[in-house]
């Protein structure tokens, strides 16, 4: 073993504070110089992914596989985030109080505890959240609280092996550059951990009053008085969103929430799904039972921290009875609702989502503006009314939370299904108008999970080096290389293509930033004269999008899943 690797490996033991990654860490050092060479060769190369580089700390704080080493998410990482994030603050004159939350992952309890301590041994203030709640939670506490920066541990809707650790500014929103630069250099100029102090109290675990003035806020998301009957089968996938949720529908008076039993309470293994995302095959098939056997109005799921809401609908057509609506239909019944509530403000969407919200928008005669993926770009916009992206992620109360919300996402479609369920209608119904009214936006997505990044990497330089000049029949009228930057957006490593021909498209191709894919997000739009022209048309949709995937992933040299 290089003798490199082993020097910073056992320097890396003797800093450990956390006995399961030491036992780890000295059992893999232990196997490398094993006289088997198979073991020792697979040994050698685990430490070597483990101590080839470190974490990068970016916008979206930092995320990855938990266990030991720079690579990995533990307590050593977080520690020296931690100090780095401290530092940062202090340098930016600001000495206050810093808000922690956290999940019920495999160690979120133990990476709270020690960005409190840091905090508190650095000289600002520190209050960790009460339990394991939800992302929106923290969000909300920001600003509730006066805070001047918070994090919240969580790795969202990654599989079970992995971590994260998301950090927020004073105004409630995730950071962005260069607060993501000044925080990744704070973090660099970390010495040994022997010198950050770290005491063993002083913080504040607050009480539930924190949560408690959350759900009071979510009254503003409802109309007094509004109708209240939709039933709602409700998963949280093992995750942290099942008792907020039900306080916030009891609050509101709905009819209490059928509860999917095997996903309701917080599991860090995640055992009934592959990936705890709803998006996922698979991952809502035991709602899907539930909502067959209760037979509700709506199937609500949320992501393991519940920053995220999927909505299911009823339809004849669909496989097993239920379909599940794409984010950007409940982007854009969410829009008409707060729209027909009389709504003022600017609506946003991020360049990955269906346009269809800017044509709302203007039929209302009200602001839009597109931002770059992220609700640290949409929270931003000045007098935000209403904001969402396609990855499920809606903020419906900007004045409340500056962040995708999954708990007050879930209240406003139930109060909307309960409105058109009065008087005779559904969702579906309420789609199919603004398919009438604006033409149909179907949108899709061709999404590649890659062991290797490097593929991520030639997939972009191929369609850089080797443009399309036309995609499913349509000719590329502007290629948009989204790097480039524009006086609109700043700089993100995407690519932007707008189709034209018979039809209209867009076509975007972007890393994913919190996950090892790659994902192209396509969108069609079919003028419709009437309601009876709308099967056509999602025929001549689905037709169009399919090919717009198999023409892509040629063009770009990936499998089309």
């Amino acid at each position: 073993m290089p003798e490199d690797l082993l020097t910073t490996a056992t320097t890396w033991l003797t800093e450990d504070p956390d006995p399961d990654t030491r036992a780890e860490l000295a059992q893999l050092l232990t196997a490398a110089t094993s006289d088997d060479e198979s073991t020792a060769d697979a040994a050698r190369r685990d430490l070597r992914a483990r101590f080839d580089g470190t974490l990068q700390f970016g916008t979206a704080g930092l995320r990855g596989e938990l266990g030991a080493g720079p690579m990995r998410m533990n307590r050593t990482v977080v520690i020296r985030a931690a100090a780095g994030l401290a530092a940062y603050l202090k340098a930016q004159g600001e000495t206050g109080l810093v808000v922690i939350g956290f999940d019920a992952r495999h160690k979120s309890a133990d990476f709270a505890r020690d960005t409190a301590a840091v905090m508190t041994g650095a000289g600002l203030r520190a209050a960790v959240l009460p339990g394991p709640l939800p992302t929106p939670v923290l969000a909300f506490a920001i600003r509730h609280l006066g805070a001047v920066a918070g994090v919240e541990v969580t790795a969202s809707h990654n599989p079970p092996r992995d971590n994260g650790y998301k950090v927020y500014l004073g105004d409630g929103s995730q950071i962005v550059p260069p607060a993501d630069a000044g925080i990744a250099a704070a973090i660099a100029a970390v010495g040994s951990l022997a010198d950050v102090p770290r005491p063993t109290e002083g913080w504040e675990t607050l009480g539930d009053d924190v949560l408690a003035a959350y759900l009071a806020r979510t009254d503003a998301v409802l109309t007094p008085g509004s109708p209240r009957t939709a039933r709602v089968v409700h998963t949280a996938l093992h995750g942290v969103g099942t008792g907020t949720l039900l306080a916030a529908f009891a609050r509101a008076g709905f009819p209490a929430p059928v509860l999917v039993a095997e996903q309701a309470e917080p599991d860090p293994d995640f055992p009934t799904v592959a990936f705890p995302n709803p998006e996922e095959p698979g991952a809502m098939d035991l709602a899907f039972a539930a909502a067959r056997r209760e037979r509700p109005d709506l199937v609500i799921a949320n992501d393991p921290d519940a920053d995220r809401c999927a909505v299911a609908v009823p339809d004849p057509v669909a496989d097993g009875g239920w379909r599940m609506l794409r984010g950007d239909e409940v982007g854009a019944l969410l829009a008409a609702h707060v729209v027909r509530k009389g709504g003022t403000g600017t609506l946003a969407a991020s360049i990955v989502s269906s346009s269809l919200l800017g044509r709302i928008a203007a039929a209302a005669a009200l602001p839009y503006e597109e931002t770059l993926t992220g609700f640290k770009w949409i929270a931003r916009v000045d007098g935000l009314a209403y904001g969402y992206e396609e990855a499920l992620g809606y903020c419906v109360d900007p004045g409340g939370v500056r962040d995708k919300d999954g708990i007050t996402a879930a209240l406003a479609v139930t109060e909307l299904a309960s409105e058109l369920k009065e008087a005779g209608r559904t969702l579906l119904d309420l789609l199919d108008d603004l398919a009438v009214e604006h033409g149909l936006h179907a949108t899709d997505q061709l999404s590649v999970r890659v062991d290797d990044l490097d593929v991520i990497a030639q997939a972009m330089a191929t369609l850089r080096e080797q443009p399309p000049a036309s995609l499913a029949g349509l000719t590329v009228v502007r290629a948009d290389d989204l790097s480039q930057g524009s006086a609109a957006l700043p700089a993100t490593d995407g690519l932007r293509y707008h189709l034209d021909g018979a039809f209209t498209a867009r076509v975007i191709v972007r890393p994913s930033g919190t996950e090892p894919k790659i994902k192209c997000y396509l969108e069609v739009v079919v003028p419709v004269d009437d309601r009876a022209g709308l099967p056509a048309a999602r025929t001549k949709a689905a037709d169009l999008l399919t090919l717009l995937k198999h023409d892509l992933a040629t063009a770009a040299d990936l499998p089309n899943e």
